[in-house]
């Protein structure tokens, strides 16, 4: 009960086979591959970006901030309250 046989692991493999086929999963393997490739290139092209960003000073507002709503000088602040019907 611990772990699968080799017919188990046939079983598995037919069904994959004829649900799928042997083309399409060569398909997806090929664009996992091309994926992976494409991924580590971008990596490499994204270190010397890194290095002078550090180096450069940051040039006004940091990206993250969100400034409150604007306010006049006479506002008044007043609160609402719902009121429920009696049960």
């Amino acid at each position: 009960m611990g772990s699968f046989s080799i017919w188990h692991w046939l079983i598995v493999l037919l069904v994959v086979l004829l649900l799928f086929g042997s083309g399409k999963i060569s398909t997806l393997m090929g664009d996992l591959a091309t994926g992976i490739k494409s991924f580590k290139k971008n990596m490499k092209e994204d270190e010397p970006d890194a290095s002078l960003a550090e180096s450069a000073p940051p040039a006004g507002k940091p990206a993250g901030s969100i400034g409150g709503p604007a306010q006049s000088a006479d506002a008044t602040h007043t609160t609402t309250t719902t009121s429920r019907p009696a049960a």
